[in-house]
């Protein structure tokens, strides 16, 4: 079913704080997650990070995002463990991947999608796919479908929320139309999705949906994190209901946590 994580905070943190250090951390759920619920027991078929450049280090305009996906279990990756204790980002998302019985082992297909400030990931599964998403996907143009990252769920419903982005919707609306639809095409499907923007006028943007799957969020002076399990024991950590969105407008910002149904 995967794992996933984003931050968002005023400062810079390396991506190691969030990814590789804490007792929990992401690397430790690809391997022990605590949560899968049903959905597989390891997080062995890739993993992921998409982060903003620091505001400080760039000329005037929106940041420019990086990304660096493998697919192979995040462990086995020395040279990310190296990369992740020396960039630092004011927010990014990871995530770690269980691959879907059918759907392809490879680059393309691991999390989290990026397109320039726009950052992407879907932990969980769309119940009948292809066949539920036919109707979804037919409002994507041609090209869009020929170009996709991979032949998967998640990468379908990347390209559906940023049709919506191209087209001026507000991030949030966005991401709950892609899961408010996906789930009546596809009843009991899991959409915890993830979505980070960022513009200059308003900063970064962090929605997160829990559909069916486990999220929970911290929030600190060094920002917000948003994860599927806690990284550590803090009591800090505050479970979001099933069916509820975490949003998160601008660095210094208070998530606010609200109901989907």
């Amino acid at each position: 079913m995967c794992r996933h994580l984003a931050h968002v905070g005023p400062q810079p943190v390396t991506l190691a704080s969030r990814v590789t250090e804490p007792a929990h951390s992401l690397l430790v759920q690809a391997y022990a997650p605590a949560d899968m619920r049903g959905g597989g027991t390891v997080n062995a078929d890739g993993f992921g990070v998409g982060w903003l450049e620091p505001g400080s280090t760039r000329p005037a305009g929106p940041p420019r995002a990086h990304s660096y996906r493998a697919p192979v279990p995040m462990w086995t990756d020395a040279s990310f463990l190296d990369l992740a204790t020396a960039v630092e980002s004011p927010a990014f998302v990871a995530a770690v991947r269980s691959a879907t019985v059918g759907m392809p082992v490879s680059v393309g297909a691991c999390a989290p999608f990026r397109d320039g400030t726009r950052i992407f990931s879907h932990n969980g599964v769309v119940r009948g796919w292809p066949g539920s998403l036919a109707d979804l996907a037919a409002e994507l143009d041609t090209e869009t479908l020929m170009t996709l990252d991979a032949p998967t769920d998640s990468a379908v419903l990347w390209a559906l929320v940023r049709r919506h982005l191209d087209a001026g919707k507000d991030p949030v609306d966005a991401v709950l139309d892609v899961m408010t639809r996906t789930l009546a095409a596809a009843p009991g499907s899991r959409l915890n999705l993830l979505l980070l923007t960022a513009d200059d006028a308003n900063g970064p943007t962090l929605v997160a949906t829990a559909v069916d799957h486990a999220l929970s969020y911290r929030t600190g002076p060094d920002g917000v994190t948003v994860a599927s399990e806690p990284l550590d024991d803090d009591p800090g950590w505050t479970a979001v209901p099933d069916l509820s969105a975490v949003v998160v407008r601008g660095a210094r910002a208070t998530p606010e946590v609200g109901s989907l149904t």
